[in-house]
């Protein structure tokens, strides 16, 4: 429950409107930007994958496919004035792998040679109205890191292949961008076997070219889902949440309920994979997600928001599914 339970605190306190540290923002004191030529900008490459995947997933063999992962927000700490992440720093570079690679891009690890970039993200605190506007600049590095992170892997790493693109949070809504820039209504749309754009709101309409999937083994489209308690409402439901695409994890198609014995399984603090252990109802805008099936899961019965665990509580059903719609995508390709 370690990492559940520390990250629902750091959650928790967010959530209660907090004074954050802060300061002017000045490029000149931004980050040092990385430099994807060299392996020490990515978080994660073929061939040099961190040594806890090991621990969940095979050693890495080569696949027909890629995976293109955008972590979701790390930089949290309401004393950290910084505006954008020091991706130099192995407090940050360890969170990225111990925490969003391990227990989120694993998922993706069997079907498809996983790439993540570490990119200077932007501080927690500009999802706050009060800090938004001062945090414009700070998304836009944010962003800048990652479109050139995603240009380096076509022109040297994809050699053709289908791409999935993953993302949870703030990595979501980079990668919503990535994907109106470079894939919707664009060459490369061919390429993408299915983006899985989660814990954020995405509108069906968000794209031109790019619909929601609403069957397991559609490919080309998108999934997406907010997960939360299960009969509860975020108090933003109706601004943020409501008219959001949310997709059923356990059936992948447009059912609205998933019953607990067809839930693959989540990924646990434990690195266990616990299958049948959630049920899922979908509503507009909202994944409402039963308590799991785990050891000590008293201390989630006091959690609401399952955002950060919006990946975790489906880790096996996303692992199954996209090996599904790589196998697909090559199917149709070939014909």
């Amino acid at each position: 429950m370690r990492y559940y339970f520390v990250f629902f605190l750091s959650v928790l306190i967010i959530s209660c409107k907090p004074i954050y540290s802060t300061t002017e923002f000045n490029l000149a004191k931004t980050p040092k930007a990385p430099n994807y030529s060299n392996a020490l900008s990515w978080a994660c490459i073929p061939k040099k994958y961190p040594a806890i995947l090991e621990e969940i997933t095979e050693k890495y063999e080569k696949k027909d496919a890629d995976v293109f992962y955008l972590y979701p927000t790390l930089l949290l700490d309401k004393k950290d004035n910084s505006w954008n992440a020091n991706i130099w720093k192995n407090e940050f570079r360890n969170e990225v792998i111990n925490k969003a690679i391990f227990y989120q891009a694993s998922a993706w690890v069997k079907s498809a040679n996983l790439y993540v970039p570490f990119y200077r993200q932007a501080h927690y605190r500009i999802f706050d109205e009060r800090y938004t506007d001062q945090g414009k600049k700070a998304w836009e590095i944010a962003y800048i890191d990652i479109k050139r992170s995603f240009k380096y892997y076509l022109e040297n790493y994809n050699n053709g292949k289908p791409i999935i693109i993953a993302s949870h949070s703030q990595g979501s809504l980079h990668a919503k961008r990535l994907i109106q820039e470079f894939f919707d209504g664009k060459p490369l749309q061919d390429k993408l076997v299915g983006a899985y754009l989660i814990g954020t709101s995405i509108k069906e309409n968000e794209f031109k070219n790019i619909k929601s999937m609403n069957y397991s083994f559609e490919t080309g489209g998108f999934v997406s889902w907010n997960s939360y308690k299960y009969g509860k409402f975020p108090k933003k439901y109706d601004s943020w949440f409501k008219g959001g695409v949310t997709s059923n994890p356990i059936t992948w198609n447009n059912e609205e309920e998933g019953i607990i014995y067809h839930h693959k399984g989540l990924l646990y603090e434990d690195k266990k994979i616990y299958s049948q252990s959630v049920s899922v109802k979908v509503i507009d805008g909202l994944l409402w997600t039963t308590l799991p099936k785990v050891p000590k899961r008293f201390l989630m019965s006091f959690i609401k928001n399952y955002h950060f665990a919006d990946i975790n509580l489906f880790w096996k059903d996303i692992e199954e599914n996209s090996i599904l719609r790589v196998k697909n995508w090559l199917k149709e390709y070939k014909k």
